[in-house]
């Protein structure tokens, strides 16, 4: 029987999925527990949501479109700049590694991916991204922090891309940005090409309920909110993202937790002598070589993590998720007993 969605790993620590260890903050379980019989039984209104969001973000309403996660939006991106628009022969860059949504909206589309390595250490090949722009380009994903890799495309970089492409949406990918790094919120009034991602997955813990939102001129985002469905996100999942946003106190906490915890992996690989990457994400991608007994060693301690390995560009590798501290204090003792193992001590 095929079952949509991940496989659920079972009991243990969840770090395959970049979710946020530590959970949602305790205003958004309040606001759940306080959801009316009528905020269930009729179809939601978002303008309260909306509003809140642009003023998060410090941006127009009219630049704002909340998705069912970011997942929805990169699709519904696609959907109405290629397939509304009849679009036959279009081609989407994606650099790699790559998001698996990025390839995937590609495909559904119609649309040609065009795939470009990165250069040495993950480098993100920003000569190789414009060169490979042609009159035929619809899309370029460009996501920072990249997952996996967790580096970050510098904003200028970023603003070259979007000045190489005017024609093409410039679809800029900030789900983890909350972990370290700029936004390009700032630069957007200059790129009327750019769509930007968020979601309250990640740092803000509400990935169960999938709220994302897409931020961007109206000429580059109405074209997705023609296609995207009315009543996409559902009334409990609105009142949690007004809670979550109310709490200025719970990212901030948060991030520095997963700060501490990514310089106590890299510390971790180091004694160990693994071989790691430097991320601004809430992650580190390690390479242990053979990855799938690694990955089977940590998992029957309850520790699940990602293994990169089936994917060229990132061969023999995992991807651990760097959330609350204690947590992380757990992966890396079942990382030291796999890395024993495996030495034969």
């Amino acid at each position: 029987m095929v079952i949509q969605g991940y496989p659920n790993p079972g009991d243990g620590l969840r770090l395959h999925l970049n979710e946020n260890t530590g959970g949602c903050s305790p205003r958004v379980l309040e606001a759940i527990r306080h959801v009316r019989p009528a905020d269930v039984s009729t179809y939601p209104s978002y303008r309260d949501a909306v509003l809140a969001t642009a003023r998060h973000f410090g941006v127009d309403p009219d630049w704002v479109l909340l998705t069912n996660g970011l997942d929805e939006g990169i699709l519904m991106t696609a959907v109405g700049h290629i397939a509304r628009a009849r679009v036959c022969d279009a081609e989407n860059i994606i650099p790699l590694p790559a998001f698996d949504p990025y390839p995937n909206s590609t495909a559904a589309v119609g649309a040609t991916a065009v795939r470009v390595p990165p250069g040495p250490d993950f480098a993100f090949p920003t000569e190789a991204v414009i060169g490979a722009v042609t009159p035929r380009t619809r899309m370029i994903f460009l996501n920072t922090p990249n997952n996996p890799t967790g580096q970050l495309i510098p904003i200028a970089d970023l603003a070259r891309i979007s000045r190489a492409a005017p024609d093409a949406v410039v679809l800029v990918d900030e789900a983890y940005i909350e972990f370290g790094g700029t936004s390009f919120i700032p630069e957007m009034a200059s790129f009327p090409n750019v769509l930007l991602g968020r979601t309250f997955s990640k740092a803000y813990g509400l990935a169960g309920l999938r709220v994302g939102v897409l931020i961007g001129q109206p000429q580059v985002l109405d074209p997705v909110r023609a296609v995207t469905l009315p009543f996409n996100i559902n009334g409990v999942a609105l009142a949690a993202l007004g809670a979550a946003l109310s709490d200025s106190e719970f990212l901030p906490r948060y991030a520095a937790q997963v700060h501490e915890s990514r310089e106590r992996l890299y510390a971790a690989c180091r004694r160990l002598g693994l071989q790691y990457w430097p991320s601004a994400a809430n992650y580190v991608l390690v390479r242990v070589g053979d990855a799938a007994p690694f990955v089977q060693a940590l998992a029957a301690g309850q520790i699940h993590v990602r293994d990169r390995s089936k994917d060229p560009a990132t061969p023999g590798c995992i991807r651990m998720t760097a959330g609350i501290v204690e947590h992380t204090g757990r992966a890396i003792e079942a990382l030291e007993s796999a890395v024993a193992v495996r030495q034969g001590r």
